[in-house]
């Protein structure tokens, strides 16, 4: 994989989200479609960018009963994104449905499958998070749990955070099987929610497929150099590995 950037447009208006596009594309992989963003300029924003040649990851975290989310996997298809990701706590059916949708209606429609990948544990989690809504298990754990059911589910993927690629590579033994990683920071960053982060070098030598950034980069004094740097330093650290 060339490009493992995915350039997060957490912006709060298309004008602005077209402007970042056009200033950072040849240093992104892709660029996520978050909430944010969605809500303020709708799916017209994901077809202009993919009209553009751009790639889209459409973070919405899918979350509800299995015909509703399902539902959303066959007009996720239709918007032409190259990823989208549900959240893995919908559990089994859930999975298993968005991921038969999205090939269906690939299929039947001639067009390309996006990659379906699930949320495991939020970054912003730590270990209180986790417990004030009952779960028990670490970050690690829990998210190592959710990513072997999302593979059992058919899912492409998921997303994690860098500190548990490890144990998910070690529990999926699955080519392909994709790990996106958000929380990653090249600097602080002012009001920072994220609690498990690391630096692109080292989430890219953890493993991970592709990294999410979205304030480091945007509220850079220069964002393409922003991204540039970060490019150049995940293929530092890619090289080094295989060396």
């Amino acid at each position: 994989m060339s490009n493992k950037l995915i350039v997060a447009l957490d912006v709060e208006t298309a004008a602005e989200a077209r402007e970042l596009v056009a200033r950072v594309r040849e240093h992104a992989g892709m660029f996520k479609v978050g909430s944010q963003l969605f809500t303020a300029a709708g799916p017209a924003i994901v077809r202009e960018i993919v009209d553009g040649g751009g790639r889209v990851f459409l973070d919405l975290k899918f979350h509800d009963i299995p015909n509703t989310v399902a539902a959303a996997a066959r007009e996720a298809v239709r918007l032409g994104v190259s990823i989208f990701n549900v959240h893995a706590f919908g559990g089994r059916e859930m999975m298993r449905r968005a991921a038969e949708a999205a090939t269906e209606t690939a299929e039947r429609e001639g067009r390309m499958r996006p990659g379906v990948i699930a949320v495991t544990v939020l970054t912003s989690f730590d270990n209180a998070t986790l417990g004030d809504i009952g779960v028990t298990f670490t970050p690690e754990a829990q998210a190592t749990l959710l990513a072997r059911l999302a593979s059992t589910c058919g899912l492409d993927g998921v997303v994690a955070s860098a500190h548990e690629i490890k144990q998910v590579r070690s529990v999926v033994n699955r080519e392909g099987f994709l790990v996106v990683t958000p929380g990653v920071r090249q600097r602080a960053v002012a009001g920072d929610d994220q609690k498990r982060v690391m630096s692109p070098a080292e989430a890219a030598r953890a493993g991970a497929d592709y990294v999410v950034m979205g304030r480091a980069i945007l509220q850079a004094p220069d964002p393409a150099e922003a991204a540039r740097e970060v490019c150049e330093e995940m293929t530092r650290a890619d090289a080094a590995a295989a060396g």
